[in-house]
């Protein structure tokens, strides 16, 4: 569940978004990614709540079924299904720009469409394969970032390589100041930040599996929390200190071009090795979740009855084809448009995740309200500060949101958003209407 988790939310937010976010904000990104944190913090304790109390498979899209409305959980649903299939296709645009550190002149689809067939037959042979790869490629990249922060660590400390004498805690203040583009530059980021955490709440997919949910589930969730904060914050933190973040590039990931500068050449290949194999390892867990999402829909007569199917080595392989050949459609993005397939993809993504923590808000407070309207006593694992907690992340929601407007290619996520909020209201009206006649 844990590695899971990780390697959902550790993934290019962290790699590769955090780049175009410290070219934006300056050091004030520290500011954001802490802001997305303690969102993080609040939903995972929301949804935990709730998953001790009564665990379910569907997890966040059967609590707004319950606790907001039928609409409410068939929306979530369907929802985060187009979340687990747009974030496969910002991985694999992650994985062509990558591949340019060795081969500059490569198309960006090519490698997109390398790894997508490489990940369907992963998926294909067995759900143990999946486990296997998942567990391993997250193992690669939470060394990768340990390894960072250490590193940063001795050559503030010694001066040691190129970057020593330029490693200085000054480094936050010095170049333009703390919020070098001033509060505009600060607001745009918030969406990098947001897109980077988004994934974390596939935990509460796996809740309604897990065996002794009362102690797994807060055990689970309170490592994740911090194992991601500490990951983020003092990875971006060691980044901007052992250098001006003016040295940073939107298109280059920051891990790779620290290693760079520092004269390391073959430390800056070992470390886009493992940035690729990041977007791999998130590309995976997204189409595990997206491929038995779909499968959980058709058995629940929200998707059509024939992806309700499995083979012989229990992998559900209708539902795996149908969201492999919808991931499919990114390769062709990245051949159109390979210069801003990576900033769309992203902003869709993160209207369709803050569509997801919304509605975990929302349905805890309904939550709680129908316990106290019970009487009922809350569970030992709880939200603090909860109604106001769940108000702050919806308030957070509305801002990222507003933001998303203010640059050409990320309100493409606010207009897929409306778009497929409209059809999927349409095919829920058309499908009441059929069951009340038959």
């Amino acid at each position: 569940m844990q590695m899971m988790s990780v390697g959902m939310a550790i993934g290019v937010g962290l790699f590769l978004g955090s780049g175009r976010g410290i070219h934006i904000a300056g050091p004030a990104l520290l500011i954001a990614y802490a802001l997305a944190g303690a969102v993080v913090y609040c939903l995972m304790r929301g949804l935990g709540e709730m998953a001790v109390h009564s665990p379910h498979a569907g997890s966040f899209s059967e609590y707004a079924r319950i606790h907001v409305s039928p609409f409410a959980g068939f929306v979530t649903g369907w929802t985060y299904w187009l979340q687990c299939i747009v974030g496969p296709m910002a991985e694999l645009t992650a994985s062509g720009v990558y591949m340019h550190y060795w081969y500059p002149d490569l198309p960006q689809w090519v490698p997109a469409l390398i790894g997508l067939i490489l990940l369907f037959g992963v998926h294909w042979v067995s759900v143990r394969m999946f486990g296997e790869s998942e567990f391993w490629f997250a193992l690669i990249k939470i060394i990768a970032i340990v390894g960072l922060i250490l590193f940063g660590a001795v050559i503030i400390i010694t001066g040691v390589t190129a970057l020593g004498h330029g490693a200085n805690l000054s480094n936050l203040w010095t170049s333009g100041g703390f919020f070098p583009n001033g509060g505009h530059g600060f607001f745009l980021t918030l969406q990098i930040a947001v897109f980077a955490f988004i994934g974390v709440e596939m935990l509460g997919i796996t809740a309604g599996e897990a065996a002794h949910p009362e102690r797994t589930i807060p055990k689970a969730v309170g490592n994740v929390i911090w194992r991601i904060i500490v990951f983020y914050i003092g990875a971006l933190f060691i980044l901007m200190v052992v250098q001006p973040w003016t040295r940073y590039t939107a298109d280059v990931s920051p891990f790779v071009s620290v290693f760079s500068r520092a004269g390391l050449a073959g430390a800056a290949g070992i470390m886009n090795f493992v940035v690729l194999t990041s977007a791999l390892s998130s590309c995976n867990a997204n189409m595990f979740s997206a491929s038995r999402l779909l499968y959980g829909l058709a058995s629940a007569g929200s998707a059509p009855r024939a992806l309700h199917h499995t083979t012989r080595r229990r992998v559900p392989g209708r539902a795996l084809t149908v969201t492999t050949l919808a991931v499919g459609a990114g390769v062709l993005f990245n051949y159109l448009a390979p210069a801003h397939a990576f900033i769309m993809l992203t902003s869709v993504v993160s209207a369709s995740g803050l569509w997801t923590w919304s509605m975990i808000a929302f349905s805890h407070m309904r939550f709680r309200r129908r316990l106290a309207l019970e009487g009922a006593p809350l569970p030992v694992f709880r939200l603090p500060g909860a109604p106001w907690t769940n108000i702050f992340v919806v308030a957070m929601v509305v801002i990222v949101l507003v933001s998303l407007a203010f640059e050409s290619d990320t309100r493409v996520g606010l207009y897929t958003g409306a778009v497929w909020f409209a059809l999927l209201t349409i095919i829920y009206v058309v499908r009441q209407r059929v069951a009340r006649v038959w």
